[in-house]
């Protein structure tokens, strides 16, 4: 025995020996272990998920301010909930925050359900200086200093070059941004049983993204795609069904029903695609179910709903015509107004301005700063009062041309 040790030793010296003879050897051996301890690395982060490393983010930061989008629906405040479980279980301070209001029956009724605590802003120092989380939207608007937020990490599911500097997960392909976050409950291994080992999903949580899911495709049948089915699935076990029911069934405001009424008998129509301009609203949450409503009658694949609130024009549209992208076809309407913000999917958009013409009247020119606009010294050759929208006629004119296709 002694003797065969005594060999393997002679063997390591001899060994070792050639390598102080040759450098070049003991280079490549280094270079040869530093590549298999980079291959492995890479093979470690290569396997990472969208959520581990979401979730490596978070952790890295004592505390993260989790900011919704203006007035936020089902689906922004199901995300938000999320990314708050997520940082409590790493240990990182969270906070929700949303500009706007919470108006909609719906989203009230989410809100007092599930018992949400939300914190309501007008100015970005509102939040502290805590790096941001943007979920259900990928740039921060709608309160004084919005421009000026580096968002630290966004998750969402809308169109857009917004990106954080630590995380960024944008895929408008999806139909919901719950979906997304619940893929990273999965993939981190949350259960659906409260009873197993282990992290599960609270019942809380589960009924949260499940709604978030359901509101944000229209009960699974617009933009939905087999991610939001597998993710309903996986919640369905852990969700409440009597608060799935209270969210979803609230009692529904007088306004509301007046505001369908009043859509339905000033609707206009122009072969499929219709226009409603229902006049001055004080709920602006009234304004999609009448979309919703006018978009379901017999020959219409396309509606939009125009209201005016506190000096605003709003306009609210459901598109199940493949030829009207609804987020593209209000952005082409609205690019001539100053101070306009459109957009959406292809199914349904929203946008809002000042009143183009002045309050309640006719007759007030307002011309963008679009650099579509001629800049009178020639340009691009088009006349200016092109891009002006003296009245609602030019509005609903507008709105006519460019589902199709000819803005």
């Amino acid at each position: 025995m002694e003797q065969r040790v005594g060999e393997v030793s002679a063997v390591g010296q001899d060994a070792l020996e050639t390598v102080r003879q040759q450098p070049e050897l003991l280079a490549a051996v280094v270079i040869a272990v530093l590549a298999v301890l980079g291959a492995v690395a890479l093979f470690r982060y290569l396997r990472r998920t969208p959520g581990d490393r979401f979730v490596r983010a978070l952790a890295e930061r004592e505390r993260v301010a989790i900011l919704m989008h203006p007035n936020p629906d089902p689906d922004a405040m199901a995300s938000a909930m999320a990314v708050a479980e997520f940082a409590d279980q790493v240990g990182t301070e969270a906070a929700v925050h949303y500009a706007g209001q919470i108006r909609h029956p719906e989203n009230r009724a989410f809100q007092t359900v599930l018992d949400c605590d939300f914190a309501r802003i007008e100015r970005a120092n509102e939040i502290g200086g805590a790096p941001v989380v943007l979920v259900d939207h990928n740039e921060p608007r709608g309160f004084e200093g919005a421009e000026f937020i580096d968002p630290y990490a966004v998750v969402d599911h809308h169109p857009g070059n917004g990106a954080g500097t630590a995380f960024t997960d944008v895929r408008p392909d999806r139909g919901s941004c719950s979906s997304i976050l619940t893929e990273y409950l999965r993939d981190r291994g949350w259960s659906n049983d409260e009873n197993a080992d282990g992290l599960s999903v609270p019942p809380r949580l589960a009924t949260a993204l499940l709604y978030g899911i359901q509101s944000d495709t229209t009960s699974f049948t617009r933009g939905c795609t087999h991610a939001e089915f597998d993710a309903a699935a996986y919640l369905f076990q852990a969700a409440d069904s009597d608060d799935l029911n209270r969210i979803a069934n609230p009692p529904i405001d007088e306004e509301s029903l007046d505001v369908k009424a009043t859509a339905i008998n000033r609707r206009v129509r122009n072969g499929s695609f219709l226009v409603s301009d229902v006049g001055t609203v004080s709920n602006l949450d009234a304004l999609p179910p009448a979309a919703e409503e006018l978009v379901r009658l017999e020959g219409i694949s396309v509606a939009v709903v125009i209201g005016e609130h506190d000096g605003e024009i709003h306009l609210t549209g459901r598109s199940q015509d493949d030829r009207v992208h609804m987020g593209k076809t209000l952005q082409a309407t609205m690019d001539v107004v100053r101070d306009a913000s459109a957009g959406g999917h292809a199914r349904m958009g929203g946008a809002q301005a000042p009143l183009p013409w002045g309050e309640a009247t006719a007759g007030t020119q307002f011309v963008s700063d679009s650099p579509l606009v001629s800049d009178g010294d020639g340009g691009n050759g088009r006349d200016p009062d092109e891009f002006r929208i003296e009245s609602p006629e030019d509005l609903e004119r507008r709105l006519f041309d460019a589902m199709n296709g000819e803005l």
